[in-house]
C-alpha cells in the first residue's frame, strides 16, 4: 500500500525562535514576543496523513477537534462524539506529528458528570493517545484547576461553544452585548487564574476578542474572533474546501480539495471502465511470462533486421 510522502518536504529548522518541539511554555512566550511572526498557527487534524501534512507545513498547534463528528463521521453536530472515537483519531494524529503541540478536545459528556470522571477521561487522553493538552468548553474554572493540578495542561474555549448548541439555539455569535462581553471577559480571567494554558475564542466580536487578549497573560487563539488574537485556528476541511455546506463568514479557503479529488475519481472511473487502467507497465508479470515476452521481443527485432 502507498505511504504518505511529501516530495521536497524538509524538517523545520531548529532554533530558539523555531524549536524542534513546540511546547506550552514556548507558545506562551510567543504572546510576549516582539517579533513580526509571533502569531500562533493552529489547525485541526483527524488522521495520520493530515497531521503529517500540518506538521511538515510548520503548523505549531494541532487540535483533534470534536468537529470530527461533522467533517469526518457525518454527524449533524459534535454532541454524539464519544471518548473512544476521540481516542481513536487522536492516536492516528499523534503518529503523524513530530514537532507540533497535540491538543485533544474532550467531547460532550466526558467532563460534565463529575470532576472525578472529567479527570479520569483527561488522563486517558494523555496516557492512551499522547495528548499534550486537553481542551474544555465553557467557563469551568474549578474543573480547569482540578485537571491542571494533575499536571495536564488545559486549553479553555469561550464564546461560541459548539457543545452548547442546544442552549444557544444554534451556532450564533456570542458576547455581542455589553453584559455578555463582560461575562466572557470575567470567565476568561477566572480560567487563566485557574491555570488555563491557552484560551480559544470562537464566534465573538473582534473588539471583545481584543479586550480579552489584552487582559490575559496567556495566549488567545481565535476562530471567528478577528485578527487581534495571539493566534488563529481553522478546521482543516474548511481550509481546503473539503466540506459540503457553505463556509462560515470567518473561513478563508486556501484550496479546493473537493474539486481536485472529484476530478481524480472521475478520471479513475473512466480509465477503469475503458480498460486504460491498469496498463501493462502498472502490472506484475510471472517470471516465465516475463522471459517469454523478452524472447518474443528479441525474435521480432531479429526478423525486422
Amino acid at each position: 500500500m502507498s505511504v504518505t510522502f511529501i516530495a521536497g518536504a524538509k524538517p523545520q529548522p531548529s532554533s530558539s525562535a523555531n524549536p524542534a518541539k513546540i511546547t506550552i511554555p514556548y507558545l506562551q512566550a510567543k504572546k510576549h514576543s516582539t517579533e513580526r511572526d509571533s502569531k500562533i498557527s493552529a489547525l485541526t487534524a483527524y488522521d495520520y496523513a493530515t497531521a503529517r501534512l500540518a506538521d511538515e507545513a510548520g503548523i505549531e498547534m494541532v487540535l483533534v477537534g470534536d468537529s470530527l463528528g461533522q467533517v469526518v463521521l457525518g454527524y449533524d453536530s459534535t454532541l454524539p462524539v464519544t471518548v473512544e472515537e476521540m481516542l481513536h483519531h487522536s492516536r492516528a494524529v499523534r503518529r503523524g506529528l513530530r514537532r507540533a503541540l497535540l491538543v485533544v478536545d474532550m467531547p460532550f459528556g466526558s467532563y460534565h458528570a463529575s470532576p472525578d470522571a472529567a479527570l479520569e477521561n483527561a488522563i486517558r487522553f494523555v496516557k492512551e493517545s499522547g495528548a499534550e493538552a486537553v481542551k474544555i468548553e465553557g467557563g469551568r474554572a474549578s474543573l480547569v484547576e482540578r485537571i491542571t493540578k494533575a499536571e495536564i495542561p488545559v486549553v479553555a474555549h469561550l464564546g461560541l461553544t459548539p457543545q452548547s448548541v442546544n442552549r444557544m439555539g444554534g451556532y450564533r455569535v456570542q458576547g455581542k452585548t455589553v453584559e455578555a462581553g463582560q461575562k466572557l471577559l470575567d470567565d476568561a480571567l477566572a480560567l487563566e487564574a485557574a491555570g488555563a494554558a491557552i484560551v480559544v475564542l470562537e464566534g465573538i466580536p473582534r473588539e471583545l476578542a481584543e479586550r480579552v487578549t489584552a487582559a490575559l497573560a496567556v495566549p488567545t487563539i481565535g476562530i471567528g474572533a478577528g485578527p487581534g488574537c495571539d493566534g488563529q485556528i481553522l478546521v482543516f476541511h474548511d481550509l481546503v474546501g473539503l466540506t459540503f455546506s457553505p463556509a462560515a463568514k470567518f473561513v478563508r479557503r486556501y484550496g479546493d480539495a473537493a474539486k481536485l479529488m472529484h476530478e481524480a475519481m472521475v478520471a479513475y472511473r473512466a480509465d477503469v471502465e475503458s480498460g486504460a487502467f491498469p496498463s501493462d507497465a502498472e502490472s506484475y508479470h510471472a517470471e516465465a511470462a516475463s522471459s517469454e515476452r523478452k524472447n518474443s521481443a528479441t525474435v521480432a527485432t531479429a526478423r525486422k533486421a
